[in-house]
């Protein structure tokens, strides 16, 4: 009997890494960074081994999907890893970006322990831009949405568009024990209405459905309404002669941010504005969504149709290089910065709060998910100070959290894909926070008649 263990993303959020064992066939389903208070799980072992795993599919290139990619590799995996085009090449430049953090974080730690003596207490990296070359030195297989291969005579898998992020996609994985049967883990799912992407694709029929749950717990606020009060928070703060500092994901949100704000300046709205995009991984990630033109939905695609770029406009400078992230210091009101780590957890988005949060003129502006024990959590929480490199800053800054922005799928988003499915007996949710998923068991409850089970951590299903 086929048998599914979750060792990642089972009563949390981050971490996805499922193992599907199909007769002699095992598939892992993405293999990602956990992130927030339990960071340094990622050190602990795989819970697997490695060399026995045939096909890593991967549903998307958000780090806590990909992110423990390259510790696989280097722990034995010889396999093939399957995604779509656009899925790898945003997995490079981002697992490269996770490598020089890595290396980055431990020459600085081991600085610190060279001038106490305690230099071998001071833990290697959990991986090098080598081992994520030696990644991509492995077998790949680019696959098409729609397109189903085979893995086997009795096993094949089809990979869906998911609406999330550029390349996102759900598997739906078929194979036979007797009788025909069909597994589909949903990665990441796209709420309904996208900015950039293409909605999500419905899915006909499974017998089991690993689901999950960011957001099982509300449904998002309009994306009208939501882009309405982006742009008043903006044009407030720029009239008030304040600066707003946008934590911004790489991927897709940061691209959403720019199509906006490619808006206004159509719109007149940033006159005397200046915007930087001070993240060098978003930078290399627009130049992917550039790549893809078929991917973005008809408002977008048809702007690149007549040539217009819709990720640039004056108003934007591009800073890759340090010294000019430094310089966006000097510049003291009407701006706009966007800048990495989504959740504020790294990155040169410190140095912009740093400079700009305790300042009652300024603004921040939150457009994505923030995971319990991550500064972001602790500025969207309304900690009245918040600890950046060493110091404690009062915050003053006037704090923006909207969520209609999400790339993840409501309570709504995930009902409405799930009634259809024909054949749906058991539902496994993941990737979620448990008291949140709790309230999604509940509301699912009482709009199928499909069982539902929370997947506990290292928990193994026979399906």
């Amino acid at each position: 009997m086929a048998k599914v263990t979750s060792y990642g993303a089972a009563s949390t959020v981050t971490g996805s890494c499922h193992l599907l064992e199909v007769s002699s066939v095992r598939i892992l389903i993405d293999c990602g960074m956990i992130q927030g208070s339990q960071w340094r799980d990622n050190y602990a072992p795989l819970g697997f081994d490695a060399a026995s795993i045939d096909y890593l599919i991967l549903t998307h290139a958000h780090n806590d999907h990909i992110g423990r990619v390259p510790k696989l590799v280097k722990e034995g995996f010889r396999g093939e890893i399957i995604a779509t085009e656009a899925t790898l090449d945003i997995a490079y430049i981002m697992l490269l970006d996770s490598a020089a953090l890595l290396e980055e974080e431990y020459q600085t730690q081991l600085k610190k322990a060279l001038r106490r003596g305690e230099e071998n207490s001071v833990q290697e990296p959990l991986y090098t831009k080598e081992h994520v070359e030696m990644v991509f030195a492995r077998k790949m297989r680019r696959v098409a949405y729609e397109q189903t291969i085979a893995l086997a005579p009795f096993l094949k898998i089809t990979l869906h568009n998911a609406g999330h992020i550029m390349g996102s996609a759900y598997v739906n994985v078929e194979y036979e024990e007797d009788v025909r049967k069909s597994v589909i883990f949903s990665g990441d799912l796209g709420s309904k209405n996208r900015l950039l992407l293409n909605a999500l694709t419905p899915a006909s029929h499974a017998q089991t459905l690993y689901l999950e749950s960011t957001y099982g717990d509300r449904e998002h606020r309009s994306l009208e309404e939501s882009i309405r009060e982006f742009k008043e928070a903006i044009t407030q703060t720029l009239d008030d002669g304040g600066c707003i500092v946008i934590p911004s994901f790489a991927l897709e949100r940061t691209q959403e941010i720019l199509w906006l704000l490619h808006q206004m300046h159509q719109e007149g709205s940033l006159r005397n504005c200046r915007v930087f995009l001070d993240s060098p991984l978003a930078i290399e990630a627009t130049k992917i969504y550039r790549k893809y033109p078929a991917q973005l939905n008809q408002p977008v695609g048809l702007h690149v149709s007549l040539g217009d770029d819709p990720f640039s406009f004056p108003e934007l400078a591009l800073t890759p290089k340090k010294k000019d992230s430094i310089e966006i210091n000097d510049v003291q009101k009407r701006a706009i910065i966007i800048a990495g780590s989504g959740m504020c957890t790294g990155g040169r988005v410190l140095h912009h709060l740093k400079q700009r949060i305790w300042n009652p003129k300024n603004a921040v502006i939150f457009v994505g998910f923030q995971v319990q024990g991550t500064l972001g959590r602790e500025i969207i929480d309304h900690e009245p100070f918040v600890r950046i490199y060493g110091e404690d800053i009062k915050v003053r800054a006037k704090i923006h959290t909207i969520n209609g922005f999400s790339a993840h799928a409501d309570r709504a988003d995930m009902s409405a894909w799930i009634a259809p499915m024909e054949g749906l007996h058991t539902i496994y949710l993941i990737h979620g926070e448990i008291d949140k998923m709790e309230l999604f068991k509940a509301y699912l409850h009482e709009r199928t008649q499909a069982k539902i089970h929370i997947v506990k951590p290292d928990e193994t299903i026979y399906i």
